[in-house]
């Protein structure tokens, strides 16, 4: 491994030390106190450097470049794949293919994070990475526990057929080689089509079912897997699939795949394993344009409930301004413990959010303890609503509000917290102002703000005025 890491150039090494040596000096430290750190210190510190900043020490002595050796450095590594080529500066793809080339084996816990491509020819040059990637790691026999591949947007025009193609048969391939050993995956942001998701899947799915099986995977985010208009919840396919995921313990869907037959899957997953682990946390985005219009008992979610004690269900709605469907969704049989909505609306819409604050959040307020609001609510009031939302929710321990407030209502929460909810221990709120308003509401807060100087050390509160455009 030595001969692929930066040789060293002893006639460096005094510059280094002196440079080294002159930074430390202006901090108050001497250089002769990094020389007795031990190696385990070093290591910790290492672990915050980026990769430039490590090719760099590993160039400051022999004993800083013995350490950077260590493989517990090289453990996990995100690459982000958003910056085109240029003449001044290697590809960050080429980048990323040399760096799996030179510490691919240790690698345990990788993620490639992506801006969708806007040409064919990005597309292309980020498929020719994907796969060098995928095949370097398969060659130099990476021990990889977690894998996430994010944001790809598969359904852009950009990616045409073949192109979508062979991004699949590559992680086809990669699954069925080192879907064994995985523990973590994550394809979120693909946006495959039907075919090819549940091809995909499928395949981890089998991986997951071979004998001697030492590793199961127990986390997997779907959230943007399939194309966003792609009805899932209406393909037997989809619970079948999930059904062999027998170690699954945290996942994260888009509500397009909900359905009865897919709750039913999670909770036969038990039958006949005596190594089952239950569900414990389940997450589910839904936005406007990810159908949601399938019909979800309540019966079905009570059973689940039942036979995974402790579930913790996590939703997330955006833009979803109809409140049938939003009761649809929020069934009171669902342990929900973390909501999230995010609702830019006008008075022309004929919509208003009163009645999720005083019928539907209600019904889980002996569950709710994670709750956020981006509300753009500028033509009502919502803050006794908001008040006395945080007044009947049991076990609230953080509260994040981006809305149209009035000032005193920060005040109240502030209240509220002191007196009543020892466990709100989060409190973000972002008051919503025009422009003009601004500074005079900025002023007004910092005014109210300053007769709680003194508040419990556990208490996360920040409060400011933004202003709306």
């Amino acid at each position: 491994m030595n001969e692929e890491l930066i040789p060293l150039q002893n006639n460096e090494d005094e510059d280094n030390k002196e440079e080294i040596g002159e930074v430390l000096s202006d901090a108050g430290c001497s250089s002769e106190s990094w020389d007795i750190l031990p190696a385990l210190c070093l290591r910790h510190v290492f672990e915050f450097l980026d990769d430039r900043d490590r090719r760099s020490a590993d160039l400051v002595c022999h004993r800083w470049h013995n350490v950077m050796h260590s493989p517990s450095l090289w453990r996990s590594h995100t690459f982000l794949l958003n910056v085109r080529p240029s003449k001044h500066r290697q590809s960050e793809y080429r980048s990323a293919v040399a760096y799996v080339q030179r510490r691919g084996v240790f690698l345990e816990r990788l993620a490639v994070l992506l801006n969708p491509p806007c040409s064919y020819s990005i597309a292309w040059r980020l498929v020719k990475t994907i796969r060098a990637l995928f095949h370097e790691l398969t060659r130099a026999g990476a021990s990889l526990k977690s894998v996430c591949l994010t944001n790809l947007g598969l359904d852009r025009p950009c990616w045409s057929l073949g192109l979508r193609n062979s991004i699949v048969y590559c992680l086809i391939e990669f699954f069925c080689s080192q879907g064994s050993s995985l523990s973590s995956v994550g394809l979120n942001g693909m946006k495959l089509g039907m075919n090819p998701g549940l091809a995909l899947l499928s395949t981890l799915a089998q991986s997951q079912k071979r004998i001697n099986q030492c590793c199961y995977i127990s986390s997997l985010d779907l959230k943007g897997f399939f194309s966003g208009e792609l009805p899932v919840y209406r393909n037997s396919k989809m619970p079948l699939t999930l059904s062999f995921m027998t170690g699954l313990t945290h996942l994260s869907l888009s509500y397009s795949c909900l359905s009865d037959e897919l709750l039913v899957a999670l909770q036969h997953r038990a039958q006949g394993r005596r190594n089952f682990v239950p569900l414990q946390t389940f997450s589910l985005w839904c936005s406007l344009n990810v159908p949601h219009e399938q019909v979800v008992c309540g019966d079905s979610w009570e059973s689940l409930a039942s036979c995974c004690p402790g579930l913790k269900v996590k939703i997330t709605v955006d833009q979803i301004l109809n409140n049938d469907r939003l009761a649809r969704i929020l069934l009171p049989e669902i342990p929900l413990v973390d909501f999230s909505m995010t609702a830019f609306y006008s008075a022309d819409e004929e919509w208003s959010p009163r009645r999720l604050f005083h019928r539907m959040l209600p019904q889980f307020r002996h569950s709710l303890k994670y709750l956020t609001l981006h509300l753009a609510n500028c033509s009502e009031l919502l803050d006794d609503e908001l008040l006395k939302l945080v007044k009947c929710c049991d076990l609230l321990e953080q509260l994040k509000v981006w809305a149209f407030l009035e000032i005193r209502t920060v005040q109240k929460l502030l209240k509220i917290r002191l007196s009543k909810k020892s466990l709100l221990n989060t409190i973000r709120v972002s008051v919503y102002s025009v422009e003009e308003d601004h500074e005079e509401q900025q002023a007004l807060l910092e005014k109210v703000l300053s007769t709680y100087r003194h508040l419990p050390p556990e208490l996360d509160f920040f409060a400011t005025v933004y202003p709306y455009v």
